[in-house]
């Protein structure tokens, strides 16, 4: 595994709840002004807003892969309770080979009950919600490494289970494991190319130090993790911060705050409309000038 090497990266996450050929202008815009990477989410109605639109996530990355280039793409995060993990395997598969390697993998337990119930998906104790996404991580991996996978799991069995063709990124599509408490940081150590959470600068500060002592526990260098920061445009108020797209000023002060706690990755949800002017400069002179002090 390589280091992250003091590097830093930026990403925007769009909720899918927009016409198709806006989003498309949306993600091209951001890979245009040099984002590393943009996301979706993963929902079926929109938590904040759920009588509107919302496009599923995978089978809406597969047509945005299509319609972009460069910029890194992927699901902020699967919800591991929607989806077999073969069936997650070959999504992410199909997906990285659109894309030609470009896919990044988000995988997470779950959170939004509501949508489990409309929808009739059995919401799990949280012990065996987290039992359910480690089992499917080692799945997911050996399917995507290796193109074939047996096992008696416990939640799931698969007998010469197999996708073909194998991904473009070997050798599998780099991991993101979105974690909040000890013992999902703990498979982040293990299995994770980057962790992802949200919350206030102490609490990322102090996930951010048990990820360290889980990679110690286990030999792993605490370097080849990326530490992710997911900006929530309605939780940044109650986490004591500005609203990253206000100013130029603004978006510096979250970066600053979150980096001393830790974080190189900032997968931020997109502006408002009228704030697309702010984005244009912290794209243009924020971030290269943030890139360049990396070394």
């Amino acid at each position: 595994m390589s280091t992250t090497g003091g590097r830093i990266r930026f990403g925007i996450c769009t909720d899918q709840n927009l016409p198709f050929p806006t989003l498309v202008e949306r993600w091209r815009e951001f890979e245009h002004l040099g984002f590393d990477s943009a996301r979706d989410c993963d929902h079926f109605n929109q938590p904040s807003r759920p009588t509107g639109p919302y496009y599923e996530a995978w089978t809406l990355l597969a047509a945005l892969a299509a319609r972009t280039e460069r910029i890194r793409i992927g699901v902020l995060v699967s919800c591991n309770t929607f989806r077999h993990p073969g069936l997650l395997a070959h999504e992410a598969m199909t997906v990285d080979q659109l894309s030609d390697g470009r896919l990044e993998l988000g995988l997470g337990a779950g959170w939004f009950v509501p949508e489990h119930e409309q929808f009739g998906i059995p919401w799990p104790p949280v012990g065996e919600l987290i039992g359910r996404v480690h089992e499917a991580v080692q799945i997911v991996g050996t399917l995507l490494r290796h193109g074939v996978c047996t096992g008696p799991g416990k939640h799931s069995q698969l007998k010469h289970a197999h996708i073909r063709p194998r991904p473009v990124q070997k050798p599998r599509p780099p991991l993101t494991l979105d974690a909040h408490k000890s013992r999902m940081l703990r498979i982040c150590a293990e299995y994770a190319d980057a962790w992802n959470s949200f919350g206030t600068v102490a609490q990322m500060r102090e996930r951010n130090q048990i990820l360290d002592e889980h990679c110690a526990a286990i030999g792993r260098d605490p370097g080849t993790i990326w530490r992710s920061f997911y900006g929530w445009a309605s939780k940044m108020a109650e986490q004591g911060l500005p609203d990253p797209w206000a100013s130029v000023a603004a978006f510096e002060d979250v970066v600053d705050q979150y980096r001393a706690a830790g974080v190189n990755e900032f997968i931020i949800d997109q502006p408002r409309p009228e704030q697309r002017s702010v984005l244009e400069r912290v794209a243009t002179d924020v971030i290269p000038r943030l890139r360049q002090g990396e070394a």
